[in-house]
């Protein structure tokens, strides 16, 4: 298991769909290294040392996602997650003999990407179990329980996403527009859903305890104690 942050290599060459996936998966806590093109990303990952890498499959001339795919899985045999456009079963296939871990299809929600990150890199090993404490609260996201003072609190499947967000990124605050695109997938909600949810949650989780959740005006919110 990585002592550091996990590394995530990615190689796409839409710029827009590179930057917005460099930003949320550093959000999200991984170190990110962006590429363009596969011939950058090969010479660049002997230095990196990637994690996990994800590939979109048709890149500029030079090697393409799935020879990127190929060479490191020789060099370091990390694990592949794809991201392309191609959709048929013959590329799905291609996609797997590569030795790709999982596929995902243009176009995708974010928080579908990041949920799959995290399933693959749990599988590989690469991340902890996901039991995590803050103060007298224990949260163990692969049981999904929630458990403060030694009483299990009952959260709906919104308010659970929404805590273990948070406490991903315990000590750290995020925007409402962050909550939105990670729980709902985009950011055509209003601000307004996150904070009725997040309301709730607090009804739940905080009771007569001390505040876990707290506000930074003008910023969002945090986890801490």
């Amino acid at each position: 298991m990585p002592t550091g942050p996990v590394r995530i290599l990615l190689v796409e060459d839409d710029t827009t769909i590179r930057q917005a996936l460099a930003v949320a998966l550093r959000d999200d806590g991984y170190q990110v290294s962006a590429e363009s093109d596969g011939a950058s990303a090969l010479d660049g990952a002997e230095a990196f040392r990637p994690d996990l890498a994800i590939l979109d499959i048709r890149l500029p001339p030079g090697p393409d996602g799935l020879a990127v795919a190929r060479a490191l899985r020789e060099s370091r045999n990390i694990p592949i997650v794809f991201l392309t456009a191609a959709d048929a079963l013959e590329d799905r296939l291609a996609g797997f003999h590569a030795g790709g871990d999982d596929y995902v299809v243009k176009p995708f929600s974010m928080a579908e990407l990041l949920a799959r990150v995290r399933a693959v890199l749990r599988r590989a090993g690469a991340l902890d179990s996901g039991v995590w404490q803050v103060h007298d609260l224990v949260v163990d996201e692969s049981a999904r329980t929630a458990v403060r003072g030694g009483t299990a609190i009952d959260l709906t499947r919104t308010e659970f996403d929404l805590l273990a967000l948070l406490g991903r990124q315990r000590g750290r605050v995020l925007s409402k527009r962050q909550i939105l695109t990670e729980i709902w997938g985009y950011e055509g909600y209003q601000e307004n859903v996150v904070e009725a949810h997040m309301s709730a949650l607090r009804r739940k989780l905080e009771g007569d305890g001390n505040r876990l959740i707290h506000t930074v005006r003008g910023a969002g919110y945090v986890l801490r104690a």
